[in-house]
């Protein structure tokens, strides 16, 4: 029976590679010289730091755009709150990794209330949708592709 999986990964090494040329634009721009601003990575956070709410704005921006550049969806960073402390401020962004089992449950839902041919089933992290035709399959891919989901995802191991 054919099947494939729907799950919401980002490749780490990309997000380690838009942190690192965002940093170099950092370097190279003129509205950014001579102020203290940077973005690190810590596992599945990215820390954006600068002198004023302004410059993090901007910062932010110019994270998203090397994302896109590098094929991430902008989906998959979860904003956090603006925090100041001192002289500085600093927002962090979170990867979303992994299906979390709410949203899990709207693609099932979504699936049936559709009444595709298919079914969908919960297994762990990610969901795991068989069919009897790959039409089907990919019938339900273009739906959630086509449904406007707070989360980005992938479809993988698509076997017949």
């Amino acid at each position: 029976m054919p099947s494939f999986d729907i799950v919401s990964e980002v490749e780490q090494q990309e997000v380690l590679n838009a942190v690192d040329n965002s940093n170099r634009e950092l370097q190279t721009r003129f509205d950014f010289r001579g102020v203290n601003a940077e973005f690190s990575l810590k596992e599945k956070e990215i820390t954006l730091k600068a002198d004023s709410e302004f410059q993090l704005q901007q910062m932010l921006e110019i994270f998203l755009t090397k994302a896109v550049k590098r094929g991430l969806d902008v989906r998959s960073f979860k904003e956090g709150d603006v925090v100041h402390s001192g002289k500085t401020y600093s927002q962090n962004l979170t990867l979303r990794q992994g299906i979390e089992t709410e949203m899990a449950k709207k693609l099932v839902k979504l699936i049936k209330d559709h009444k595709l041919k298919v079914q969908a089933a919960i297994q762990g992290d990610q969901v795991r949708v068989t069919g009897k035709k790959r039409d089907d399959l990919q019938e339900a891919i273009a739906l959630i592709r086509a449904t406007e989901l707070e989360q980005a995802f992938q479809f993988t191991n698509f076997r017949d």
